[in-house]
This record gives structure tokens, C-alpha cells and sequence, in this order.
């Protein structure tokens, strides 16, 4: 038989300030999005900074053997936090297409997953500035008889939700069925299966499953210097945006960006606009 403790009104009122004290406690970072004298960038945890992102976008972020986040953001991100004196980087992995809102309603303090900056993603969140460009490719199979964009038309083409791709797919190809997916695993997959006809992602990111699978193709790669990457973090916080930039630039700066660049895309053409300024010679023009 279970005993039940009965607590008096002077127990009541010691558990109500023990938990009054337990919820301090927990919130001494300063509630997200709130600046504080000992969390200025208004963190959820202070000296801790929480990273939506994503585990299988190679070879900006994704999960490697041990279950450890790498990739190219992740490794910019965690130098830009260091700089920057967030703290320690701890990654999680979402869906893309809940990303951005997830940042938006402080369940992370930034978005970091190689996230093109739009008019509408600026609806639901702020952004770095720029520090990424490249190219939408379309993958499809060596059988499929599609070679290029424009033989899309009536064609299954996977997309993942919410992404740059997907927005891009919707106003350029109105004539093929778009079959949207949570992440390119899923997508890829599925095109393997005969699902569907083609796959709209990332250059890099079909590099790899080109590599993995040699019945894929590369129909087209088409630039997309228009929304350069940023990270996201929720609206109304220019104290952490001013922080990230100026981490941002500094990595550029002093030429961190570009041996990053160097070791995750070897061989893709470099945006000029992200070396040192000694290096810049001209606008730089996109070639396969």
C-alpha cells in the first residue's frame, strides 16, 4: 500500500521556494532571446550556443562514422562561435522544412545548414551576412533521358521541403511534378527506385551521391549567386547578428574561410567575394 505525504502550509509554501529557486536556477542564462550582463547575445544557455541543423547535407553538415556533426558549416560555424565567445557549438539535427521556425521560436539560438538567404526566409528570421555561393543541380539517371532543365516537363522531380531548391523549382520548372521530400537521402532513394524521374539539390551535395551510385547522373548545374548561405537566428537580437558578422569577416579575412573551402569542395570554383581582400581582383563570374 502507497503512503501519501500530506504537506502542511509551511511545506507547501518551502516546496513553492525551492521550486521558485529550481527555475532560477535554470533560467540564470537569461530567458532566449533576452540580453543579460552575463549573456549578452541572449542565448538560451549562456557559454553554450544551440545549432539547428542537419545530419546528411555533405559536405556542408552532416554526421560522420561516431555521430559527430562536420562539414564545412560546422567547422566555419564553430570558429565564428569561438571568436565570437558564444561558447561551445552543440549541433541537433532537424528537417529542414522545421528549421528556421524552430530558430525562430528560440528552441536554438542559430540555423546552420547552409540556409540561402530569401525576402520570404527574412519573414521568419534574421541572417548573417553571406559567407557561401553555388549551384542547383539536377540529378537524375543515366536511363531517365533527361539532360537538362528543360526536359523536366511532365517529369517526377524530387525536391526537399523548404528548401532554396524547392523555391527555385516551383518559379523556374511550373511543368514538372514536384514530389517533395524530408531530407536528399529520402529523395535520392526514391530516384534509385524509379519513384521519380530526377532530384533538384545541392552541386556539392550530388557530387557524393554521384560517387556512391554510377547509374546517377549530373543533367545540369545551374548558379545560384543570388542567395548566398547565411545563419539564421530569431528576429530582434542585433547583438548576436553584429557578433557573427564580425566573427564572419574575420575568418575571411585571415584566410580561415578559404582553406575550409579548400578541404570540403576541392576543385569547385571559389567565390572571390569571400578571400582576403588582398586576394580580390574582380567580381568574380560562376563557371562549372
Amino acid at each position: 500500500m502507497k503512503r501519501r505525504t500530506l504537506l502542511r502550509p509551511a511545506g507547501l509554501l518551502a516546496a513553492a521556494a525551492t521550486a521558485a529557486l529550481v527555475l532560477a536556477a535554470c533560467s540564470s542564462g537569461g530567458a532566449s532571446g533576452t540580453a543579460t550582463k552575463d549573456n549578452p547575445y541572449g542565448l538560451i544557455e549562456a557559454g553554450t550556443v544551440r545549432v539547428a541543423s542537419l545530419g546528411d547535407a555533405k559536405p556542408y553538415t552532416f554526421t560522420d562514422a561516431s555521430g559527430n556533426f562536420t562539414g564545412f558549416d560546422v567547422e566555419l560555424f564553430t570558429d565564428v562561435a569561438k571568436r565570437a565567445h558564444l561558447g561551445k557549438a552543440v549541433f541537433t539535427g532537424q528537417d529542414f522544412s522545421g528549421l528556421l521556425s524552430a530558430v525562430a521560436n528560440h528552441q536554438f539560438d542559430v540555423g546552420v545548414a547552409a540556409i540561402g538567404i530569401t525576402d520570404e526566409r527574412k519573414k521568419t528570421v534574421d541572417f548573417s551576412d553571406g559567407y557561401l555561393a553555388g549551384y542547383l543541380s539536377v540529378l537524375t539517371t543515366k536511363s531517365s533521358g533527361i539532360d537538362s532543365s528543360a526536359d523536366l516537363a511532365g517529369k517526377r522531380l524530387g525536391v526537399v521541403q523548404g528548401t532554396l531548391q524547392e523555391s527555385y523549382a516551383v518559379k523556374h520548372f511550373p511543368k514538372a511534378d514536384l514530389v517533395r521530400f524530408p531530407d536528399n537521402n529520402a529523395a535520392v532513394s526514391a530516384l534509385n527506385s524509379g519513384s521519380i524521374d530526377a532530384h533538384f539539390l545541392d552541386y556539392e551535395a550530388l557530387k557524393s551521391y554521384i560517387a556512391q551510385y554510377p547509374d546517377l547522373k549530373d543533367a545540369e548545374d545551374i548558379p545560384s549567386f543570388d542567395a548566398p548561405a547565411g545563419f539564421a537566428i530569431a528576429k530582434g537580437n542585433p547583438a548576436l547578428k553584429k557578433a557573427l558578422d564580425t566573427a564572419l569577416h574575420a575568418a575571411m579575412e585571415d584566410g580561415t574561410w578559404k582553406t575550409l573551402y579548400q578541404k570540403w569542395f576541392p576543385g569547385s570554383p571559389m567565390p572571390e567575394q569571400y578571400l582576403p581582400t588582398a586576394e580580390q581582383t574582380s567580381t568574380p563570374t560562376p563557371t562549372k
